[in-house]
């Protein structure tokens, strides 16, 4: 088995989910707690983020990790897949990892509404970029 650089920043994008679910848990598991709110009341999302006011903007970017991340995870594994070992595309994706990291950190912590979109659209940006490179591999090959 040969090593795939494009799967640095794909375990990194993992490790980055299950970051914001432990602190998700670390934050709303103390605020139920604290609040005294009985769980059965936290049936649906909207319920739940009126109620967990303090914990809302980490399951916000737990939710958001399911989003375009998806189509990072697909290049990556497309990648990997066609065997494409590509500097700049490397470099993309830890481009996207680093600032899907800034965003959900932005997010879970003082939430700055423009700083977030910055990282997220400089983001979707570099992921578009890989989408490109892996296009043109595919269409030119």
């Amino acid at each position: 088995m040969s090593f795939n650089p494009i799967l640095l920043p794909f375990l990194c994008m993992v490790l980055l989910t299950f970051v914001v679910w432990s602190y998700l848990f670390a934050v709303r598991i103390p605020e139920t707690t604290r609040k005294r709110i009985n769980p059965q009341d936290l049936r649906d999302r909207a319920q739940a983020h009126q109620l967990l006011t303090a914990s809302a903007a980490a399951s916000n970017n737990l939710k958001n990790l399911f989003e375009m991340p998806i189509l990072f995870y697909l290049a990556a594994l497309l990648a990997m897949l066609l065997l494409i070992q590509d500097l700049l595309l490397v470099r993309l994706a830890w481009g996207f990892v680093i600032l899907r990291v800034v965003h959900s950190i932005v997010h879970c912590t003082y939430n700055r509404v423009m700083h977030r979109f910055i990282a997220y659209f400089l983001s979707c940006l570099f992921l578009l970029l890989i989408w490109v490179r892996l296009a043109s591999y595919i269409l030119m090959n």
